[in-house]
């Protein structure tokens, strides 16, 4: 191999390993830049609060212990940020007792809610014929006694930051909104049909992304 071709392929290696290094310090500066306007913003988690819970239906067979109830649960959520918009790219809302699931998953339609913003949901929540752990029946017979019934509304979601143009990759979400249900007295909600009796709640959920 000549001088010259020598010569040539070191001024090549040079000139790619300049271009490498421009390029990682070029990407660097972007992501300090990123991470420091993340930090100054801080973005703050939303704040949902359970307005509401309509009863259609909860009846409970003896043997075998089988649940079927129908809840519509009015809830709120509020972008506490000043330049953070919140994408709500899937929650599914469903009730458990006990940390048991009673009911089906309602999917809530995708949407965006913007800086300060409020939004407020009201879906239908459905369990047909769900089998009660053995372990739950005694506690659910003794609710059925005292008359009332505490059922935790839960939403599970994804959601995602938008900053100016930017917008951050996928977040879960888990909220739980503790729902106290008189049921069986209908003097304590307001009637809103033949056999459905609305409870006012006004509760704070519990938040985690």
């Amino acid at each position: 191999m000549s001088k010259s071709c020598t010569h040539h392929g070191h001024r090549w290696r040079k000139f790619w390993f300049r271009v490498l290094k421009y390029a990682s310090v070029t990407l660097f500066i972007l992501l300090i830049v990123v991470l420091i306007t993340w930090a100054v913003l801080h973005p703050r988690k939303p704040q949902f609060i359970l307005q509401d819970t309509t009863l259609y239906a909860f009846n409970v067979s003896a043997t075998p212990s089988l649940l079927t109830s129908t809840f519509q649960a009015t809830v709120s959520s509020r972008n506490p940020n000043d330049n953070i918009g919140i994408y709500y790219d899937r929650l599914d809302v469903y009730a458990t007792y006990l940390d048991q699931q009673i009911t089906t998953r309602t999917r809530i339609p995708a949407s965006y809610e913007g800086h300060k913003d409020i939004d407020v949901w009201s879906p239908f929540i459905y369990g047909n014929s769900v089998p009660v752990a053995p372990y739950n029946s005694a506690a659910l017979a003794q609710d059925q006694a005292n008359g009332y019934i505490m059922v935790m509304i839960k939403i599970d979601g994804r959601v995602r930051w938008k900053v100016g143009s930017f917008t951050s990759g996928g977040y879960h979400i888990f909220v739980t909104c503790p729902a106290y249900i008189p049921f069986g007295d209908g003097s304590k909600g307001t009637s809103v049909g033949n056999s459905a009796v609305k409870y006012q709640i006004m509760h704070k959920c519990h938040v985690n992304v």
